[in-house]
């Protein structure tokens, strides 16, 4: 990760750090080899930093090391952007999204 603020979310720490958070919790599912999560990358990245000490938790998961999650979740197609309050998924969008689009549904939530 390029940013500190940017989470990292594993199999093992993903139930702890998104289901049971109370804040809004933004998570990109993403692999190494995708092309438009690659391209996604710099938008997250950006987010985090400008969401930062707001009431929302921005991070990663690598779907390639973390299957369990993404099976869990049903990811079939990444980039996937899960919106979690409460530990409930409230929004999802997939595919390669513009930065504002993404502000727009994190300040819904938010």
């Amino acid at each position: 990760m390029a940013v500190d603020t940017v989470q990292t979310f594993t199999d093992a720490n993903f139930e702890d750090a998104v289901v049971k958070a109370s804040d809004v919790v933004l998570v990109d599912f993403w692999a190494e080899w995708c092309g438009p999560c690659k391209r996604l990358g710099p938008t997250i990245d950006a987010l985090a930093t400008e969401y930062a000490g707001k009431k929302i938790t921005i991070g990663k998961l690598n779907v390639d090391e973390n299957q369990n999650t993404a099976i869990k979740y049903n990811i079939m197609g990444i980039p996937a952007i899960l919106v979690f309050k409460g530990g409930q998924i409230v929004e999802s969008v997939v595919g390669l999204q513009p930065k504002d689009e993404l502000k727009k549904v994190i300040d819904k939530h938010l």
